[in-house]
């Protein structure tokens, strides 16, 4: 990894969007600061696409897609999606506009998959000492997720088990900061990416990566390293950097929020055309 001074201000200056992680990128002891929602703001008012993609819940994600200034937010690792419905002529609550929920999977699909879950879910907590759903579980519906570091602490040993018996069951699992996601179907980050931006943009992410960038902190950020040649770490991954088979390109001096902030500012700094 690289320091992010040495981004190459003729790359940066191709970058037309961004897209980041939430959990300990975007905030800090759990919340967004400052900085991290002032960095959001200036991205879009430059004119830079921004979408955050998230292993969190779509319900959680709902508050935020309403009011950060987001193009959307991808939830439960790119199964599901939140944008702004501007032309909707349902009328706006507290000031916002309604919120379209877009999914990857049938309705059909979707249910069948829910009540597989659950079983799984709770033969975890039967087999791994300490293993509890993740709080923000009631406002899942396309995976599910167990606390490791949020509420709830699991020893590596214990992560590893969860994630072995995820996997024996057919689910795709990963690890996030906080959580250990798994769920049923081959949607990714990578794939929740070029799913949005051909919903929203009737574009495709693979033919214009090279004017994107990733910033995330964790191993389930790594298939987004792979990916993108433009990907920034914010200085908390250290604290997986052993776990990646792919590290981001650069990294920020500092974490989490503040971390992110440099990274806007870095791109901010080489505007097109300048």
């Amino acid at each position: 990894m690289q320091p992010l001074a040495q981004w190459p201000r003729e790359d940066r200056r191709q970058i037309v969007g961004v897209f980041t992680d939430i959990d300990d990128t975007l905030t800090t002891d759990g919340a967004i600061t400052p900085d991290a929602l002032a960095a959001l703001g200036a991205l879009k008012a430059a004119g830079h696409h921004v979408i955050p993609i998230t292993g969190r819940p779509v319900g959680w994600s709902t508050p935020f897609a309403r009011t950060w200034p987001v193009d959307a937010i991808v939830a439960e690792n790119g199964s599901t999606a939140l944008i702004l419905n501007k032309n909707s002529t349902i009328p706006a609550s507290n000031g916002h506009s309604p919120l379209l929920k877009i999914y990857q999977q049938d309705a059909a699909t979707r249910a069948a998959q829910f009540a597989r879950m659950q079983q799984v879910a709770a033969r975890v907590q039967r087999e791994v000492p300490g293993a509890r759903l993740a709080q923000d579980s009631p406002g899942r519906e396309t995976d599910i997720a167990i606390d490791h570091s949020e509420f709830t602490h699991l020893p590596p040993t214990a992560i590893a088990q969860v994630v072995a018996i995820l996997r024996s069951e057919g689910m795709t699992a990963t690890v996030s900061s906080i959580h250990i996601n798994g769920w049923f179907g081959t949607h990714n980050k990578w794939d929740g990416a070029r799913w949005i931006v051909r919903e929203l943009l009737g574009r495709d992410l693979a033919a214009e990566i090279n004017r994107w960038v990733y910033v995330g902190d964790s191993t389930n950020d790594q298939l987004m390293f792979e990916h993108f040649p433009h990907s920034v770490g914010v200085a908390n991954i250290r604290r997986f950097e052993h776990e990646l088979t792919h590290l981001p390109r650069y990294i920020t001096p500092s974490a989490r929020g503040a971390g992110f902030a440099e990274t806007a500012e870095m791109i901010l700094a080489a505007p097109a055309g300048g």
